[in-house]
């Protein structure tokens, strides 16, 4: 509802909203995170040890990181050879040059 309306409906409009979220609380947005995959990879890798929540917001982070930075190559990769879709190749070169040695060549021999 883009269409304007004077103040005095906004404000009604506005306490109305309000009303109705005052008895019942909003349902929370769901944020996806890689926590749960984490989890498991660290019991597969260090069945004895856990995780803190800041240590989990850490890792979560950084695979955040590492994906948008791969996600950059692949597309600049895409952009440099004209192409409009970015495939498995694009992603394999990417992670080549974002990875640094030894990391790059076991995330590519595991696909």
């Amino acid at each position: 509802s883009m269409a304007k309306t004077p103040a005095s409906s906004k404000k009604a409009a506005k306490a109305s909203k309000k009303a109705a979220t005052a008895g019942a609380k909003r349902p929370k947005r769901r944020t996806e995170t890689y926590s749960s995959y984490i989890y498991k990879v660290l019991k597969q890798v260090h069945p004895q040890y856990g995780i803190s929540k800041k240590g989990m917001s850490i890792m979560n982070s950084f695979i955040n990181d590492v994906f948008e930075r791969v996600c950059t190559e692949a597309a600049n990769l895409c952009r440099q050879n004209k192409k409009a879709t970015c495939s498995s190749r694009e992603v394999q070169t990417a992670v080549r040059l974002v990875l640094p040695g030894e990391l790059a060549k076991h995330a590519v021999s595991e696909g």
